[in-house]
């Protein structure tokens, strides 16, 4: 069950893999943007679903720096170079997303942007998650 309470006017068709609004209080973590390199900062795919696996890792493995997990994401942007690739890779980012998040769905923002600052990168995410007060 999440600690967060999702926003969804009765009258909306479901949002699929994403929330439209979520309602969080307590301690909040933000991450940077985010990246799909390893902890050396080398990547290891120019694989799209690849690249967004291991930016997930990374924003998990952040969160849990500050006591968080990603049950606690209250929202993900995502800024990726080409929105084609992206869609053409669905399936297999889902399953990603799925195996790494599991079935939390915050609210999201996609955008597709000319570059990232990392050449290599095909994806780039930043977070944002509240830890509930005790």
């Amino acid at each position: 069950m999440s600690p967060h309470e999702i926003l969804h006017p009765a009258r909306w068709k479901p949002a699929k893999g994403y929330a439209n609004g979520v309602a969080a209080k307590g301690r909040m973590i933000f991450t940077g943007g985010l990246v799909g390199w390893n902890a050396d900062c080398t990547f290891e795919t120019d694989d799209f679903t690849g690249q967004v696996a291991q930016t997930l890792r990374n924003v998990v493995d952040v969160l849990a720096e500050g006591g968080a997990g990603p049950e606690h994401l209250v929202r993900l942007t995502w800024y990726v170079t080409d929105k084609r690739e992206y869609l053409g890779n669905l399936p297999g980012i889902g399953a990603a997303y799925r195996e790494i998040i599991g079935r939390h769905y915050p609210a999201m923002a996609l955008v597709q942007v000319v570059a990232l600052v990392e050449d290599f990168a095909k994806v780039e995410i930043e977070a944002t998650a509240v830890v509930p007060e005790e």
